[in-house]
């Protein structure tokens, strides 16, 4: 359970986690005993896109991860947009690629960062012109794309599968300290 509302944001009087009886039974939330607001806690809505430029998937890296680490453009959907408004509109701001055509993938839960993932494949065009969000990113060909146990790399395994290739994912590549040094693909 999410503890970052510290306080009701309708009246200020701190939470408590209260159990009430809600239609799966006995739970507990943060409440607030003043006015009875409650807090949630529902997972945030992501959007995920595996952008195919000239038959290569497009991978980026963001300017908060680590140099060797690259993954599909995401971002949050924002109120008033449908999921598919919302892809467009982060592949445009992100990369200024313009999307041809959008197909939903898969939709999966990322309960570490209680969020819910909705990834699509997007075919594009255009000039890659990186938001200063993304520090670089590189065009691989699917065949060649590694993919990662967790959130987006899930859907991108997915995807690989529907396009008949079979996913190799990173952890699968790297080698036990024993048997030499460790490399990366990403």
């Amino acid at each position: 359970m999410s503890t970052a509302f510290r306080f009701c944001p309708a009246c200020a009087t701190p939470l408590a986690m209260i159990a009430m009886q809600e239609d799966g039974g006995l739970t507990e939330r943060l409440r607030c005993p003043s006015c009875g607001f409650t807090h949630w806690n529902n997972p945030t809505p992501v959007l995920a896109a595996i952008v195919e430029l000239d038959g290569q998937i497009l991978l980026a890296r963001n300017a908060a991860w680590p140099t060797k680490m690259y993954g599909l453009i995401t971002g949050f959907m924002e109120a008033g947009e449908t999921p598919e408004e919302g892809i467009r509109r982060e592949i445009g701001e992100e990369t200024s690629l313009s999307v041809d055509a959008l197909s939903l993938v898969a939709v999966h839960d990322f309960q570490r960062m209680n969020q819910v993932i909705i990834t699509y494949h997007a075919r594009a065009h255009g000039e890659v012109r990186l938001s200063p969000e993304l520090v670089d990113y590189k065009l691989v060909p699917p065949a060649q794309v590694r993919c990662w146990r967790a959130g987006t790399g899930l859907a991108l395994a997915q995807w690989l599968r529907q396009q008949g290739h079979e996913p190799v994912f990173l952890e699968d590549l790297v080698q036990k300290p024993a048997a030499g040094s460790a490399d990366s693909a990403g």
